[in-house]
């Protein structure tokens, strides 16, 4: 669907540069820049047969943005869409992102899912949407692009980190947003280094998906608040439950509890107190 683009396209990119470029963005709409543009947004589309209609949604989404900047922590405001980014202190190109209007890797697939499919399925850093409960197929490293679709996420980390995230188009290329000093753009798969592997999403609400509440929420190894800590949700984050017990019983924010539930997609536990729900989630079966 998005395979073929017009001169409007290109025009439309330059038009977002001059909106939403900030610092260093000044250029000239010469035949050139119009052409290169034109060139920028016929490359990037949905390049491979089999995608679902959402997918190839949120690939046409991502296109669109061709040419805006990457900007750290971009795209993660109150609802989907740019946002001037932050300053990385471990990345001197990143200076001027506060200027900059657009997206980091995660605030791109964030809001083309959420131009996809309506809502804001995908929130959360690259970590999060690759193991969010949305996933519903994941392909190893070791796979390469054969079995992928367009619209499927690739990722890049290792040790259990994911630090970058990109949308497959097919053919061996992505649509991303890289790295500071650079605009959104259609690179090739990089299947070297520490690429992790890729997931599929299911943009739908599954059975046993609660969304949790509050801020800096940590999830436990175990069912208890002293066993040791394994992930941190900053804000409010949608996750699956596969199951719950009674356990240590936890007070915190007034209520008192002894219900933990069961997170698969992080190996975790986390206190009912922070489950949007009823102290005993409706629907969800108890844990051996």
């Amino acid at each position: 669907m998005a395979m073929r683009k017009t001169a409007a396209v290109a025009v439309a990119a330059l038009t977002l540069l001059a909106a939403w470029g900030g610092a260093g963005s000044a250029t000239a709409v010469t035949p050139a820049t119009t052409q290169k543009a034109a060139e920028a947004a016929q490359a990037c589309g949905v390049l491979a047969p089999g995608a679902s209609v959402a997918a190839e949604k949120a690939v046409a989404a991502a296109c669109e943005q061709i040419g805006v900047w990457y900007t750290w922590g971009g795209g993660h405001g109150p609802q989907p869409g740019p946002t001037y980014g932050q300053v990385d202190p471990s990345d001197p190109d990143s200076a001027h992102d506060p200027e900059r209007l657009g997206f980091d890797c995660s605030g791109l697939v964030r809001y083309a899912y959420a131009r996809a499919v309506g809502g804001d399925p995908l929130s959360g850093n690259a970590y999060h949407q690759f193991h969010s409960p949305q996933v519903n197929q994941r392909f190893t490293a070791a796979q390469g692009t054969g079995p992928l679709l367009p619209g499927d996420l690739l990722a890049w980390g290792s040790g259990g980190s994911i630090h970058h995230i990109a949308i497959y188009l097919g053919a061996g290329k992505m649509v991303e947003a890289r790295e500071s000093g650079t605009r959104i753009t259609v690179s090739d798969v990089r299947l070297g280094g520490d690429y992790a592997g890729a997931v599929r999403i299911a943009p739908a609400t599954a059975p046993g998906t609660f969304s949790t509440w509050g801020t800096d929420v940590w999830t436990h190894k175990e069912p208890s608040t002293t066993s040791p800590r394994v992930h941190r949700f900053p804000g409010p984050t949608t996750v699956r439950v596969e199951c719950q017990k009674h356990a240590e019983p936890v007070t915190a924010e007034g209520y008192t509890n002894d219900a933990w539930s069961y997170l698969p997609e992080y190996g975790a536990w986390i206190t009912n107190i922070y489950l949007k729900g009823p102290a005993w989630l409706d629907g969800v079966r108890t844990c051996p």
